[in-house]
């Protein structure tokens, strides 16, 4: 008999092996897929602007990047005590403007020098709802009064055409892996988060029958429909557990990772089921306790020649 339903993974079309050169955008779930690539002596950079949740704000990103233009003081807002960006994480933010903009500009700097170098994109959405300050959306509100911004729903056409715009650009002639986060937002609401998701997942499908260099990893059926259980959650019955964490990543590695890089992966890539703050793995060390609220800087964890 069958207690589950096991999801099987057509091939992708495309491999990573440790020959590439990968960058990773995106929610959390980037994050820690591009730590366990890192752990596992992959050439990775992980979000150099701070986490993006939003498709937009992973466009606005890569924008920023491919056209390497410095942050000016004039995109800066100040709210009394810190210097912050919009489209920057909080860990940026400085008391003096000229800190935060020496640290924003090394990040697209980073950036810049990532998505030059990458031949793999690995892409994370975590949410279709934004919010928009004087007509555009921020990537982090900043703690800023509810009253300044606009909250809407992306919709399916807005996030392809984005994307379609940047497979036309800075994403030309590179592999796009997809995936849409499996961690629920409960701020939205039961209901709005599946709306969400389902905007999400309508337009990474979109997009990869589209684009030959797109491809569709499929994480959030792996937690939702394989595993389906809360089990395999963390305590807050959001986050999944380390047992699906682990999971994630054998299906990801036996799927994406090639031949060659699977039989040179290091016996303890992803054995270690510590977890951090958000339910994620720590791997072996990799990620110190986070919350949710605060961004792990992998640049100083992750090394790239």
């Amino acid at each position: 008999m069958k207690f589950r339903t096991e999801i099987e993974i057509a091939p992708l079309g495309t491999k990573i092996g440790y020959e590439n050169r990968i960058l990773a955008l995106g929610s959390c779930f980037a994050e820690h897929i591009a730590g366990r690539l890192a752990q596992a002596k992959f050439r990775v950079t992980a979000n150099p602007s701070g986490i993006l949740f939003n498709p937009l704000s992973i466009a606005a990103a890569l924008r920023s990047y491919a056209g390497e233009k410095p942050v000016r003081h004039s995109e800066l807002g100040f709210d009394g005590e810190l210097w912050f960006h919009y489209g920057f994480h909080g860990s940026f933010s400085a008391p003096e403007a000229d800190q935060a903009l020496a640290a924003m500009n090394a990040a697209r700097k980073s950036g810049a020098e990532a998505l030059r170098a990458a031949d793999r994109i690995v892409l994370t959405f975590g949410t279709a709802w934004v919010y928009e300050h004087d007509g555009a959306v921020v990537a982090n509100c900043h703690r800023r009064p509810a009253a300044e911004f606009t909250r809407r729903r992306l919709g399916v056409d807005e996030i392809v055409t984005a994307f379609a715009d940047l497979m036309a650009g800075p994403l030309g002639g590179r592999e796009v892996i997809l995936t849409v986060s499996p961690v629920r937002h409960l701020g939205d609401s039961l209901a709005g988060n599946a709306v969400s998701k389902a905007a999400l997942r309508l337009a990474a499908e979109e997009l990869a029958e589209r684009f030959p260099d797109v491809h569709y990893f499929p994480a959030y059926e792996i937690l939702n429909d394989d595993l389906r259980d809360y089990r395999f959650y963390a305590d807050d019955l959001v986050h999944p557990s380390p047992q699906a964490v682990e999971y994630v990543w054998e299906k990801f590695s036996a799927t994406v990772l090639s031949e060659q890089a699977r039989r040179l992966l290091p016996p303890s890539a992803g054995t270690d089921r510590r977890t951090s703050g958000d339910g994620f793995s720590v791997g072996n060390g990799l990620f110190p306790p986070m919350s949710r609220n605060k961004f792990v800087n992998l640049r100083s964890i992750i090394r790239t020649p």
